[in-house]
């Protein structure tokens, strides 16, 4: 039995939600083009936390309904709308225990993280209905002269596609569609195959909190059921959170339509910088936190350290202390754990390949990354030193595996910390707010940090990157921008019309 539906954290077998009604969906695939879905419990493997057929119909179905739906949500006022978010947020923090312990099972983060990961879903609401973002898509005029007026107007994309991670199976989403309908938009929520289960419980949520038929629609499945999804030509919009890998395919599906709106929010190579002046406590802690954060697999973790030669045999032994001291374990475990597994068998493998990869093209071992001999897709901290970073070698390694070059000076560090086709976040360690000032300048990246990890971000700022981390700032504080369309129009007032030169009076 699927463990999800078992332990009441859901209350319908497997199911899509399509048109305000749930769908079961098969245990097993049939035919050649058939998507089984099936998640594990990545702490035991052996428990299968949810398991269905992806049924490609319904993705018909399922844009058919936020299609119908579409005309009069876009016709209620923001302000109904906004009430209806209302309700959702009531409804997302009266199920906050539920929906983390449900993160917790289908992912293995610390319960201690699915937690807070809970906690934002509401809080993203509230950005989103009273923060500054609004007054950004509300609209203004102007005087062209006496009879004519100038006016900026904006208007729903429409049905807007949905993808989501699985690292964040619950918030990033949310931060997509929550902006999404509030603007006049319907939905179509595609889940992670890692996570279907949270997907599903946010369609149970959403059923509670009344959507109308069709304005919310969820749909399980994979590759196959996502490739369908962002070439369908029903979908005018497109919220992606994800890999670099995946976002360009997307981006390729669209490339005969520039009309429709593709906001991506991809990997990173992150870097921080860490100055011969600063606190040495501050940077190990924070380079140790957003390293291995949900192990490592966040786009925002911190990827490569550029230490200054000056400090570097204080700083790397250390950050390898540290590191090799973390907690790792079950989230649900009762100890404090830092960490947990990885999502996937996979997963796992990939960062030890990268590794070994890494060590045959002349990288030195810090701390190995190692499997923990245990039940789960455990790994434990890694570092190397490598003696540069370049582009040729930049790679994002998507676990508990950090890089350490050392650097001449502060313009060497800057070169290096640029060495990558990614620009998500970086971070720089000083404790010199001038010399903080003269290098964040030259950082290319979209969100940078003084004293503070690249891994964390606030929903009040915007959030996105450059290159192959993403366009459009699909998250944060600017997620209503992307949603909503600027119409312009020039009203005239009178039929007080002149002829133009050349025209004859009739």
């Amino acid at each position: 039995m699927n463990e999800a539906y078992r332990r009441g954290f859901l209350t319908s077998e497997p199911s899509d939600f399509i048109g305000g009604r749930f769908r079961p969906l098969r245990s097993t695939a049939n035919g050649p083009t058939a998507e089984l879905v099936e998640s594990h419990d990545p702490a035991q493997p052996a428990v299968s936390v949810w398991r269905g057929a992806a049924e490609p119909s319904h993705i018909e179905n399922a844009i058919e309904a936020a299609r119908a739906s579409s005309r009069d949500w876009r016709s209620a006022s923001q302000e109904s709308r906004g009430q209806l978010l209302a309700t959702w947020r009531d409804v997302l923090i009266a199920h906050e225990d539920r929906i983390a312990r449900l993160i917790t099972l289908e992912t293995g983060k610390t319960l201690a993280e699915s937690r807070l990961e809970a906690k934002a879903l509401a809080e993203k609401v509230s950005i989103t209905l009273e923060g500054p973002s609004v007054g950004r898509v509300l609209g203004f005029d102007f005087v062209v002269n006496p009879t004519r007026r100038g006016v900026c107007a904006f208007r729903p994309h429409g049905v807007m596609a949905v993808f989501g991670p699985f690292n964040f199976p619950a918030h990033l989403p949310n931060g997509h569609f929550v902006p999404a309908l509030l603007t006049g938009n319907t939905v179509v929520f595609k889940p992670s195959e890692r996570a279907p289960a949270v997907g599903q419980l946010l369609a149970e949520l959403s059923d509670l909190a009344g959507f109308p038929p069709g304005v919310f629609n969820v749909v399980a499945g994979g590759p196959t059921v996502a490739a369908r999804l962002s070439e369908h030509a029903g979908i005018d919009g497109i919220l992606f959170t994800g890999s670099w890998i995946t976002g360009r395919r997307i981006l390729a599906a669209n490339i005969d339509r520039p009309g429709r709106m593709v906001a991506l929010e991809m990997g990173g190579s992150n870097a921080a910088i860490v100055c011969e002046d600063c606190h040495l406590k501050q940077a190990v802690v924070e380079c140790v936190r957003s390293a291995f954060a949900t192990a490592g697999q966040r786009c925002t973790c911190t990827r490569r350290i550029v230490v200054n030669a000056k400090i570097a045999d204080q700083f790397i032994p250390l950050f390898a202390k540290v590191a090799s001291t973390l907690l790792i374990g079950p989230g649900e475990s009762d100890e404090p754990n830092f960490m947990g597994p990885m999502i996937s068998s996979d997963a796992r493998e990939n960062v030890i390949a990268f590794q070994s990869r890494r060590v045959r093209e002349g990288a030195v071992t810090i701390l190995p990354v190692t499997k923990l001999d245990r039940d789960g897709w455990f790994l434990t901290p890694g570092a190397l030193q490598v003696q540069r970073f370049d582009s040729i070698t930049d790679e994002e390694c998507f676990g508990p595996l950090v890089q350490i070059a050392i650097a001449r000076d502060d313009e060497d560090a800057i070169e290096q910390a640029n060495a990558t086709q990614f620009g998500l976040a970086a971070a720089v360690f000083t404790a010199s707010e001038d010399r903080w000032k003269r290098i964040v300048p030259h950082l290319r990246a979209g969100c940078i940090n003084w004293n503070v990890g690249t891994a964390g971000a606030s929903s009040r700022l915007p959030f996105g990157g450059l290159g192959r981390s993403g366009n459009n700032r699909p998250a944060g504080s600017f997620s209503l921008d992307y949603c909503a369309m600027p119409i312009a129009h020039l009203e005239e007032r009178t039929d007080a019309v002149a002829l133009p030169q050349g025209m004859r009076p009739f």
